[in-house]
């Protein structure tokens, strides 16, 4: 087999399928693997039991698919116009969604276009071992892209590319073929650049590189369970799932590109839906306006819980008055929590 030719192969069909980074990694994570117990260590995943489980398996590919000699790092990129998604989050009565779960579920796109890449690689080699990863198993997949030679982990934690900006979402395939590594360029342009940090709503980069899950606003909108700690719940404005400010700020995305994926538009008018509009969402609605988006994880209660925080966080309308009196008597806890807050933050303002 000629390594040279078929990776030259592999990066044309990556192309091709909507790919637009390729690079081939070799699974050397010690570093990574410390820095990620220490993280563990000081409670900073939250209640994100799963990134503790698994022992080593997260920092060794071949532990996790046995044979894994190489691991085939792409990126698709998502970015958006920036402009319209810092004017989203300048108007109170709107709904801020991360760009990144706007449309469809990334996990099942991803998914699906690696699988066909390791079909072509099988139609020109023959039978070979792979496991297809789309953050859908125990996987340094930041680190791994690294090693690729994609780009370097800002001090946001998300890979950054000096010609692509951070817009873009990863995937791996562990192979057991012993590729060559992809030549790295040199790593970390960050400098003395500090926006990110400055402009975190909870400061939840504790550090350069460090970041502290419990306070995140993406982590307390999708992966929290239960009550929002109220003292964050003023700086998450009207962020309803997810947040990007680190990314919107960093110089580096200037050079995004927007995406031409299709499934990637926004769907149900999420990049411009009101709050009222959302909150009114029956569950049946909620179900089966998510399916096949990402924004199905937070679940419907935790959906209504991030509303009424930015509910609590709008201008003190009589229909936003409204709507949360509505909800101080609904059936679960979280959400009368949440809605009587909100309803107490709005009337707080009208008082004075």
């Amino acid at each position: 087999m000629d390594c040279t030719a078929l990776l030259d192969k592999i990066r044309v069909q990556s192309r091709t399928l909507g790919f637009t980074g390729f690079g081939i990694a070799k699974a050397e994570l010690d570093a990574d693997q410390a820095h990620l117990q220490d993280w563990l260590a000081k409670g900073q995943h939250g209640q994100m039991d799963y990134m503790a489980r698994h022992g080593d398996m997260r920092a060794r590919p071949e532990l996790l698919q046995p044979g894994t000699l190489s691991v085939i790092s792409v990126r698709m990129d998502y970015g958006t116009d920036p402009e319209q998604a810092w004017a989203t989050l300048a108007a109170s009565d709107k709904a801020y969604v991360a760009r990144y779960a706007l449309g469809r579920d990334y996990h099942k796109l991803m998914r699906q276009r690696l699988k066909q890449l390791a079909q072509f690689i099988e139609s020109e080699i023959g039978r070979f071992g792979y496991r297809v990863l789309v953050d859908s198993a125990p996987s340094l997949e930041r680190a791994l892209a690294r090693n690729a030679g994609l780009g370097w982990i800002g001090k946001h934690t998300c890979l950054i590319d000096k010609d692509e900006g951070s817009w873009f979402f990863l995937g791996e395939i562990y192979t057991d073929l012993e590729l060559p590594g992809t030549t790295l360029t040199p790593q970390g342009h960050c400098g003395t650049c500090t926006r990110c940090i400055d402009i975190c709503p909870t400061g939840a980069i504790v550090a350069p590189n460090r970041l502290d899950a419990r306070r995140c606003i993406s982590y307390l909108t999708i992966e929290h369970q239960g009550s929002i700690p109220e003292e964050f719940r003023t700086a998450i404005g009207n962020r309803i799932f997810g947040c990007d400010d680190c990314q919107l700020v960093c110089p580096w995305n200037k050079f995004a590109k927007i995406h031409a994926e299709p499934d990637f538009a926004a769907r149900n008018r999420l990049d411009e839906a009101g709050l009222l509009e959302l909150f009114a969402w029956t569950e049946d609605e909620f179900l089966q306006r998510t399916e096949g988006s990402a924004i199905r994880r937070t679940g419907y209660i935790n959906w209504l819980r991030n509303l009424a925080v930015a509910l609590g966080n709008a201008e003190p309308t009589p229909e936003h008055l409204a709507a949360l009196r509505d909800k101080c008597s609904h059936d679960h806890p979280v959400v009368r929590e949440h809605a009587q807050w909100a309803l107490q933050q709005l009337e707080t303002k009208l008082r004075t």
